[in-house]
């Protein structure tokens, strides 16, 4: 007589993620070489140059950073090599670059150019087996889908190209669909936090970690050190993206490491 092997590998893989050392990524928004931030993706100001930025925050201790070219869809532009080149010469921590990445050459490209991951967003919804492509030819742990929603009439929906379009795509079903297909991270980010400094999609993150076996990073909303501590205990997110506030220095990495470190929340000091 055999028993019945109950041993929940989806279980598993998520008590293992909140394991993991939890990451701070600060994200550098590029529009025409310039690092801008903005609130509900309008209202862009300058933050500076993204160059210069990468170096510093590498040096104060961010343990990766995402770059998106945020014009480079809607405008039909393809990621500034030179810049993903000129970021891999200053820092020594991994990096993503996304915006107007649509087939397995841009890819190829910009991996040879020095990035470690890419992020897509529109592309991939215009055309979903594009990930499967891309993980099968260069492994999932290169691929990072990013997701845009906002809630209507209390739904989450998908929107694309740096959130101007809606569609009708549900933010669950659809990250469901991207792990299936090989992803191998989600960046989320709520359209309706973005900028606001009010604090992260915390419930929607929640129910995004327990829902998928892949690492979510939370985008959209940071304004205080608690809001990180917030999502990653109740988000249960695997990093926090932010822009503005490390932008601008209201918030400093080691600082809020060590903030994060003061709340049990396992980090790389």
């Amino acid at each position: 007589m055999f028993l019945q092997n109950t041993f929940n590998f989806s279980t598993f893989n998520f008590q293992l993620r909140n394991m993991l050392t939890k990451r701070i990524i600060p994200c550098l928004d590029i529009k025409n070489g310039r690092t801008v931030k903005g609130v509900n993706f309008v209202d862009l100001r300058d933050a500076g140059d993204p160059v210069e930025l990468a170096e510093i925050y590498a040096n104060e201790g961010a343990d990766e950073l995402v770059f998106l070219d945020i014009t480079a869809t809607e405008q039909r532009r393809k990621t500034l090599v030179e810049l993903v080149m000129h970021v891999a010469e200053k820092v020594n921590i991994p990096f993503t670059v996304g915006g107007g990445i649509s087939s397995v050459e841009d890819v190829e490209i910009l991996l040879n150019s020095g990035a470690d991951k890419v992020s897509i967003n529109s592309s991939a919804v215009k055309n979903p087996q594009l990930i499967n492509e891309l993980a099968g030819k260069f492994g999932s742990q290169c691929i990072v889908v990013a997701i845009d929603a906002k809630q209507i009439e209390g739904e989450w929906m998908v929107h694309l190209v740096g959130g101007k379009v809606p569609t009708d795509i549900k933010l669950f079903d659809w990250a469901k669909e991207v792990e299936q297909r090989g992803a191998g991270e989600i960046l989320f980010t709520s359209m309706d936090h973005d900028g606001t400094k009010n604090g992260f999609a915390n419930e929607a993150l929640a129910y995004l970690s327990e829902l998928v076996n892949i690492p979510i990073i939370a985008s959209g909303g940071a304004g205080t050190m608690q809001h990180f501590t917030d999502t990653f205990i109740e988000g249960k997110a695997d990093a926090a993206l932010a822009a503005s506030v490390f932008h601008f220095k209201e918030i400093e990495i080691i600082d809020l490491k060590n903030e994060l470190k003061r709340n049990n929340i396992p980090v790389r000091l």
